[in-house]
């Protein structure tokens, strides 16, 4: 056989063999604390930031911690590898992505969903026509 044929078919398929574990690394599923912990995989949960609880930034590690109460109504401590994530604060969600280690839920990343600018009134705009 020729060589560069070889060589090609052994690309390609090193080529494919990456792209699936990118995949499969990538593809997150939703779901509640509960569950994420029962399964420990990698995870994305849905919730909201528990104000009334603590909240800190250790800066020598680089980790903030929060607590968070998913859609489920179950509280856990949430470990960001990181610094707290812009427009934190006035997030009407927060998904985070990680999996449990020791009773807490620790975070590779964390997604906020802000309010929208552009949602307004529109029984006040309809008075006004």
């Amino acid at each position: 056989m020729n060589v560069k044929v070889v060589v090609g078919v052994v690309v390609v398929v090193v080529g494919i063999v990456i792209g699936a574990v990118n995949f499969l690394e990538s593809n997150v599923e939703y779901m509640d604390f509960a569950t994420a912990e029962r399964t420990n995989k990698r995870a994305q949960v849905k919730g909201v930031w528990v104000q009334e609880q603590p909240t800190s930034f250790d800066a020598e590690n680089v980790k903030f911690t929060f607590y968070m109460r998913d859609d489920s109504d179950r509280t856990v401590k949430v470990v960001l590898d990181g610094a707290k994530p812009n427009n934190f604060e006035i997030a009407e969600s927060i998904v985070a992505k990680g999996r449990f280690v020791d009773g807490e839920f620790h975070a590779t990343e964390i997604l906020t969903k802000c309010p929208s600018k552009y949602d307004g009134d529109a029984e006040a705009v309809k008075k006004s026509l």
